[in-house]
């Protein structure tokens, strides 16, 4: 009798089928990043979090409604703080030390991400967490706190009926966009420890609670990716954490990935990802000694792998590995 010593997570066969053709946006929390991340990497279509990694579910609401308004942001939507501007819809990676140069990297992702979302297919939402802080001078929900001294804030849990009706409003607007685009949810796996351990679990319960709601509601739009069951139950064992026994560590980054890729692509987009993969890895190769003939002909024979990739999948640009080789 074989024995297993762990659970598995069973995740049910879905609808949404995702290949190379398929236009994504990718909004939220850290696993937001890892996913896309890993979507890029493989060459899909795909824009991943152009506000930066946001947590609660309101300012990603609030991220795609500002998307969906197309209204540029000025140097009145900028507030300064431990000598660097930067945006309280946005993460720090966009603040800078001059107000022009903020602006200007916020503005340049912004005005792609509004080029993009019109003909987005697929939303991927995660969730981090239902805690957010607001501002107690205007009563906005912000991003990111940005350094600022706490008792500027009013922290706030949201509840499970605040979520589902201000999401159920954004659902619906981007129907009016994109009447065919689908929306996939996950909740981060990620625990916000400092919240404390019993509230982190509540926080993650509502999250939970309100997607579950947000599917009823839209049964034919909406689907549930388990990313945070894998984690918890599957992956199980501080091996899979980082450091600071919080994050995933890439093995169950990897991990999740493969689960994601087994749900969502077909046999045939996988294939595509094998051969790009093997082609990437020659990209990426460093040699000791460019200058020799093998490296030469090394260099030849990626070439004629990727204009030959580049014939049998038109739908897939690699220009830039063009130009990168061309170098």
């Amino acid at each position: 009798m074989k024995m297993d010593f762990r659970t598995h997570i069973v995740i049910p066969e879905s609808d949404i089928s995702i290949n190379h053709s398929t236009s994504m946006m990718l909004f939220g929390s850290c696993f937001s990043e890892h996913i896309g991340s890993k979507l890029l990497q493989h060459k899909f279509k795909v824009d991943v979090n152009p506000f930066g990694i946001l947590y609660n579910p309101f300012s990603v609401s609030r991220a795609i409604r500002r998307l969906l308004s197309a209204e540029s942001f000025s140097a009145a939507d900028l507030v300064f703080n431990s000598e660097l501007y930067h945006s309280p819809m946005h993460h720090g990676h966009f603040s800078a030390t001059d107000k022009e140069v903020c602006l200007q990297n916020i503005s340049s992702r912004f005005d792609q991400a509004v080029s993009f979302i019109g003909q987005t297919d697929l939303f991927l939402i995660t969730f981090g967490s239902a805690y957010a802080y607001q501002w107690r001078e205007s009563g906005e929900i912000a991003g990111n706190c940005h350094k600022f001294p706490a008792d500027r804030f009013r922290r706030l849990r949201l509840s499970v009926e605040e979520i589902v009706e201000e999401w159920v409003e954004v659902i619906t607007l981007l129907t009016v966009i994109n009447p065919t685009a689908k929306l996939l949810f996950t909740v981060s796996p990620v625990r916000h420890w400092k919240d404390g351990a019993h509230e982190n679990q509540i926080s993650k319960s509502i999250l939970h609670l309100a997607i579950d709601a947000l599917q009823e509601r839209f049964r034919e739009r909406i689907s549930y990716f388990p990313a945070y069951e894998v984690m918890m139950d599957e992956l199980r064992d501080y091996r899979f954490y980082n450091e600071d026994m919080i994050h995933p560590s890439p093995l169950a980054v990897d991990y999740i990935w493969n689960c994601f890729s087994e749900t969502y692509f077909s046999a045939a987009t996988q294939r595509v990802n094998d051969e790009w993969a093997q082609i990437r890895r020659a990209l990426e190769h460093r040699p000791l000694h460019p200058g020799t003939e093998s490296y030469r002909l090394f260099t030849e024979g990626t070439a004629q792998k990727l204009a030959a990739f580049a014939r049998r999948y038109p739908e897939i640009s690699c220009e830039e590995e063009r130009r990168l080789l061309s170098v």
